[in-house]
């Protein structure tokens, strides 16, 4: 996969958190940055599908009623 630079401006606090958290994870700011962004993308996927899922729970009789129980064993 090709690489992409990003230039980031952060105040010196954050960026020795960062320099700490990779050093303790053993591995390189590039990574440990990248790992952050895809976890925080993935975690924001998640949530959407987790409201999602309440949504249609909280809502499940209105729906049943309004479209019927088509392919729905549930009680």
């Amino acid at each position: 996969m090709a690489k992409t630079q990003l230039n980031v401006r952060v105040d010196e606090a954050t960026a020795e958190a960062a320099r700490e958290r990779a050093l303790q994870r053993g591995v390189s700011m590039n990574r440990y940055i990248e790992e952050l962004v895809r976890k925080d993308a993935g975690e924001a996927g998640q949530t959407f599908v987790e409201a999602a899922a309440d949504f249609m729970e909280q809502y499940r009789t209105v729906f049943a009623e309004e479209f019927g129980r088509q392919g729905d064993d549930r009680p």
